[in-house]
């Protein structure tokens, strides 16, 4: 242990993050990251430079990470907090059924070339959602008919969102998760029910515009 406490301080916040599950997320959040030396001893370093974090920085670190909320010792990172709900969110979304170019040409019975083009085209007119992933392009799979093609009851959910400019992974997550306003239905589920779409399209509707209004 050196004076001035800098290991010390630099593994506490280490067994911290990790207690929490948000230490694979300090990268995401542009935060210093750590890795365990052979003894399992943490190894912090700055993503600037990739140089050591000194004991100054580690102390900024601390102080950074204990910001929020009223009683810093116990407060929690909300920016870092709310990155991994997000990465578990995305990963949740795709767990779902979801379709490449190559798997919807497939159940179109289409050419990828000419499947890419109209997805793109669908996606250009606010009609289709597409997600672009670590592996690339992918189309959530509850917007589509059995045929591959976009579904009729959701274009005027969709459209007013996408239009918006609202995020790809947030859209997807709001039609396929229970919304409150909708009394704790699906959209996508309740966009079939005639008797409920204008329900479901006022929401949409009316969540756009805060999209708009926030960009």
């Amino acid at each position: 242990m050196t004076a001035d406490g800098a290991p010390e301080r630099g593994e506490r916040l280490a067994r911290w993050l990790d207690d929490l599950g948000l230490a694979p997320h300090l990268a995401d959040a542009g935060l210093p990251t750590f890795e365990r030396d052979a003894d399992g001893r943490a190894r912090w370093t700055d993503p600037g430079t990739g140089l050591p974090l000194d004991a100054d920085q580690l102390e900024q670190l601390d102080r950074l990470l204990h910001q929020e909320g009223s009683e810093p010792e116990h407060a929690v990172p909300v920016p870092l907090l709310l990155i991994a709900r997000q990465a578990r969110l995305r990963q949740e979304l795709l767990d779902t059924e979801w379709l490449t170019y190559e798997t919807l040409a497939e159940l179109r019975g289409a050419s990828v070339n000419a499947t890419r083009f109209a997805v793109h085209k669908a996606q250009d007119a606010h009609r289709l959602l597409v997600v672009a992933t670590e592996s690339g392009t992918v189309v959530p799979a509850f917007q589509l008919t059995p045929a591959g093609e976009p579904r009729p009851d959701l274009a005027p959910v969709i459209a007013p969102l996408l239009a918006a400019g609202m995020d790809p992974w947030r859209a997807w997550a709001w039609l396929t998760q229970p919304v409150g306003l909708l009394g704790g239905q699906v959209p996508q589920l309740l966009a079939a029910d005639p008797d409920e779409a204008d329900l479901v399209r006022h929401a949409a509707v009316r969540l756009a515009e805060r999209v708009a209004d926030q960009g």
